[in-house]
């Protein structure tokens, strides 16, 4: 069953992007069949994949979710420096929520236009937008696990109850299947004693939700965009790329989740979609 992860965290700026390209980089260099979603208008990971100029795009994820006639395979993008499929995001995304909410079955249409390729694929990364609406809980209903990058600062945790709500909710009704794989640490910084107090205040509440893994901060995830690559290629024997080595052999190892994940109207029926 293909394995599909949310990145997710309302807050900005705590490498969500970052999470997103590298781990996909990581499961398509252990040979996994891997497609990178971007739900972020700002189109971070667009850029990443190397396609510099996004807003240039004639289509995008903006059509798959608004236009009924645009389905996955018109929009696909191909990364041959990491080896993976990437859905590319640019501006015109920040209007979907606009236009989806008076869609029928609005929170699954991101699940409705993947459908037909996930077979193709072990795994499907979505880098999700710095918020909770629809966009993100359209990526919340397709996932069967969801990933949250937590930036290693004390107002990094005080969003985290608003983030479990959400995931919550969508579990309670539209998504039952849906788990949280892991939280982890990022731009770590090991040397101040506020990174590791939180760190260690992350452990004590959370437990082993928390990845045995740390993403230090380090200016070369900054510099990987302008190369089109991930930290992988971009500095190899880094410690950001063996980090996300690390978390891509932990996700594999996870065991496949106990639900089987519900997809299309039967999804809808059996979760009672509101």
């Amino acid at each position: 069953m293909t394995r599909v992860i949310s990145i997710a965290n309302q807050k900005g700026g705590v490498g969500k992007t970052t999470t997103a390209v590298n781990l996909a980089a990581a499961l398509a260099e252990n040979g996994r069949r891997t497609l990178a979603v971007d739900l972020d208008p700002q189109g971070h990971l667009t850029i990443n994949m190397g396609c510099r100029r996004p807003d240039d795009l004639e289509l995008s994820v903006y059509n798959v979710l608004t236009d009924h006639r645009v389905g996955v395979l018109e929009v696909r993008l191909r990364s041959e420096s990491m080896k993976l499929d990437f859905l590319p995001a640019n501006i015109e995304l920040s209007g979907a929520e606009l236009q989806l909410v008076t869609e029928f079955g609005r929170e699954s249409v991101l699940l409705d236009k993947l459908e037909p390729v996930l077979d193709e694929y072990d795994y499907v990364v979505i880098d999700c937008p710095p918020s909770l609406g629809l966009l993100c809980v359209n990526a919340l209903v397709a996932s069967t696990d969801v990933i949250i990058p937590l930036q290693c600062e004390y107002f990094g945790m005080k969003g985290m109850q608003q983030l479990q709500r959400t995931i919550d909710r969508v579990r309670a009704k539209l998504n039952p299947g849906l788990r949280i794989a892991g939280i982890l640490p990022t731009i770590y910084k090991s040397r101040t004693l506020h990174s590791q107090e939180v760190l260690e205040l992350v452990r004590e509440r959370y437990g082993d939700e928390v990845f045995n893994i740390t993403v230090d901060s380090s200016i070369r995830f900054a510099e990987t965009p302008l190369a089109g690559q991930s930290i992988l290629q971009y500095a190899t024997g880094s410690p950001g790329a063996r980090a996300y080595r690390a978390l891509a052999t932990a996700v594999m190892a996870q065991e496949q989740p106990a639900a089987v994940h519900l997809q299309g109207s039967a999804a809808r029926v059996e979760a009672g979609h509101a």
